[in-house]
């Protein structure tokens, strides 16, 4: 293997890692999200888009002359193979289209798993923020919900209050009604004494009347006899 296919597969396998490392359960995207806001992060920022682009462009250009390689040796294996001759060409042709093929696959797959990758990382990011935002989110409802329960018990305080209220002022208003009823019934014994006392004093001032006229009819016949 040449320096530059040993570089890719070494890159190969870092993306590898990498990948399985974000795929880790128990590392939440929070933790990620304060790892990638390192400072050292910020200072390559305005780098990362160029070495980004650079190495997709490095990718596609090893994975097309891996592809060349790959078509070249795989019309000579024919041509090889249809000739009996030459057993030694033939096994070098195999050598060479093995040598392709696995380029063809080492920088194709570096490739996928560098987009793979940059997705991922952003991916992570996103999550990471709507994460904080439904927490963010949750402490509002909390708080709206603590509210809502505050103002549903402070009307049903009042609701009793207004009930309560309600039925002294009911209360008050019986005891005034049975009170006027009782001086009702007082006032009306005390109108039949009244009456039954004015009645009274009639019948006597009609008895005396009587009894004073018959006393002045008995002197006026004596009188005139």
């Amino acid at each position: 293997m040449t320096l530059q296919w040993a570089a890719v597969a070494t890159f190969l396998y870092a993306e590898i890692g990498l990948i399985l490392i974000f795929c880790l359960p128990f590392i939440p995207p929070q933790r990620w999200q304060k790892i990638f806001s390192f400072s050292v992060w910020g200072k390559i920022a305005s780098f990362w888009n160029k070495a980004f682009l650079t190495i997709i462009i490095l990718l596609i250009v090893l994975f097309l002359d891996a592809v060349r390689e790959v078509r070249k040796y795989s019309s000579t294996h024919t041509i090889e193979k249809s000739s009996a001759n030459r057993p030694a060409a033939y096994e070098h042709t195999q050598m060479k289209l093995f040598r392709s093929q696995r380029n063809l696959y080492i920088s194709g797959f570096s490739l996928f798993f560098w987009l793979v990758l940059r997705r991922l990382v952003t991916l992570i990011t996103q999550l990471a923020k709507e994460l904080s935002n439904k927490g963010v989110l949750k402490h509002q409802a909390e708080n709206i919900n603590q509210a809502a329960k505050k103002f549903m018990e402070e009307n049903e305080r009042l609701k009793r209050l207004l009930k309560n209220y309600g039925k002294e002022e009911e209360h008050v208003l019986e005891a005034e009604n049975k009170k006027l009823e009782e001086d009702k019934e007082k006032l009306k014994i005390e109108l039949k004494k009244a009456s039954d006392g004015t009645l009274a004093l009639i019948r006597a001032s009609q008895d005396k009347v009587q009894s004073t006229l018959a006393i002045c009819y008995s002197q006026s016949s004596c009188m005139f006899n």
